[in-house]
């Protein structure tokens, strides 16, 4: 089948049956449910894109059908930068803030079906299942979501305690037919609208025998027995697109994911009790470098988005000439630019990997995803400090079709927008920065990759500091 429509996405849907949980009630169709129908809607214009522009969407597969350019395996340089744009413009669509759509799974998995040898060197069966898997994902546009945390008892205790392992997801058996698992992983974005259920290795395991039935990665679909989601409430409260710009269209859903004894098909296993594999698989890989340049791609569109909203906010209240207006919008520039200039380097120094495929380079990227979930959070409060009081100066949707209408239009306009236009630009900007849904893309982006302090050890981990000290130690040595 190759690339899919909206309509056939929500078919899908519709269709699985997966057993999905919220506010103590199993949710039944997702589709319809009022707290992801408006997500599901979202995500089948994301595939209907596919359809409209499949010259920029879509690339030609080796069997000749046309499948989303997220799951290409670059082989030159122009294969990344034309999978960069098809992320760019996806990403546009929800002004990035749709932080799990599908290309994000998607270009990981081509990683990794690029890199089957990895997994073949473990167990020859699943060199072959990560290809399979990746040329059926690909030929199904399958929709997927993915867990990587383990539930944890105690922060402050070492992970492999036993009260943690008994609430990690863990093989429990092995059977002819597949392996059985068992325990909990959080959180799996955009789980009620998924086909499909990724499961990837944890934090780092301790090298030793204890660890190996918590080295796994393989893929379940959504619908398999004894799989649960279970919801956070949802932030889309079924208000208007005018009330509630962002939350009544991209609402994701986080939720936990219980995995009760459920049986995974051999033939969907990639690994099974090999730690070191376990540990290395996301650099090994490439799988992490596809994932980070898909995540900066939205990034970029993220802080263009924050920008441009801040920026109509000042020329709204005219306060474009004020200078403290003037240096945060500075500040916001400097913050997308730092995110562009980061994409660009790591486009521009694209190069093949160990197994063949294209990469785009890794520092820039690394560097831009250190440096993210320390500037949206600032994004964020600029945008609430140069709107003050007008993100509370608000009225409702309903109160412009009421009696008070002549009311509004006369105290609510300004010299740069109507009454109606400028309500609806801060209302945009309350679910941006102010909303049960702003709050969460704040923290959303805070821990997008994980624990920053962790990531800023891989950064520093992932960088070559040796011919740098030499230059230092080389100056020292200089006699005169």
């Amino acid at each position: 089948m190759g690339a899919r429509s909206g309509n056939n996405f929500l078919s899908a849907i519709r269709k699985l049956g997966a057993e999905v949980w919220i506010g103590g009630a199993r949710a039944g169709d997702p589709t319809v449910h009022p707290a992801f129908v408006h997500c599901a809607r979202s995500l089948a214009s994301l595939y209907d894109l596919q359809m409209e522009a499949p010259e920029a969407m879509t690339y030609k597969t080796e069997d000749g059908d046309r499948a989303g350019l997220s799951f290409i395996q670059p082989r030159g340089a122009e294969d990344v930068r034309k999978r960069s744009r098809m992320f760019r413009r996806w990403a546009e669509f929800s002004g990035g803030m749709m932080g799990r759509s599908p290309d994000y799974l998607n270009a990981s998995i081509a990683a990794m079906a690029a890199a089957h040898e990895f997994f073949a060197a473990s167990d020859p069966r699943f060199g072959a299942n990560i290809v399979n898997y990746y040329r059926e994902a690909r030929k199904h546009d399958w929709c997927a979501t993915h867990t990587l945390l383990n539930p944890r008892a105690s922060r402050a205790a070492g992970w492999a305690g036993q009260t943690d392992a008994d609430l990690a997801l863990r093989l429990v058996d092995r059977q002819a037919d597949g392996v059985v698992v068992n325990g909990c992983r959080m959180l799996a974005t955009l789980g009620p609208l998924s086909e499909e259920l990724l499961v990837f290795p944890s934090t780092v395991l301790k090298q030793e025998p204890a660890a190996e039935p918590f080295a796994l990665a393989f893929a379940i679909n959504c619908n398999a027995k004894g799989l649960r989601f279970i919801c956070r409430d949802s932030f889309d409260s079924g208000r208007s697109h005018f009330d509630a710009p962002l939350a009544s269209r991209f609402e994701e859903m986080d939720c936990v994911v219980i995995f009760d004894n459920v049986v995974v098909p051999w033939e969907r296993v990639f690994i099974c009790g090999d730690v070191a594999r376990a540990n290395a698989l996301y650099a090994d890989t490439g799988a992490v470098v596809n994932m980070m340049h898909q995540v900066v791609v939205k990034n970029a569109v993220k802080s263009e988005f924050m920008l441009g909203l801040a920026a109509r906010i000042a020329q709204v209240s005219d306060a474009m000439s004020l200078p403290h207006v003037r240096e945060r919008l500075a500040e916001m520039i400097i913050a997308m630019e730092t995110m562009r200039a980061c994409l660009r380097a790591a486009e521009a120094d694209a190069a093949p990997d160990r197994w063949g495929e294209w990469m785009p380079a890794r520092p820039p990227l690394d560097t831009a995803r250190n440096l993210f979930p320390r500037v949206y959070p600032r994004l964020a409060e600029i945008i609430q400090l140069n709107s003050s009081s007008s993100l509370m100066a608000a009225p409702a949707d309903a109160d412009f079709a009421s009696p008070l209408l002549p009311d509004l239009e006369r105290y609510l306009a300004t010299a740069g927008a109507l009454a109606r236009d400028r309500v609806a630009l801060y209302r945009l900007a309350w679910d941006a920065v102010g909303s049960s849904f702003g709050g969460r893309q704040t923290l959303y982006e805070r821990f997008f990759f994980g624990d920053p302090v962790r990531m800023a050890s891989a950064l520093v981990d992932n960088t070559d500091l040796k011919p740098l000290v030499a230059r230092i130690d080389e100056f020292l040595k200089r006699p005169d």
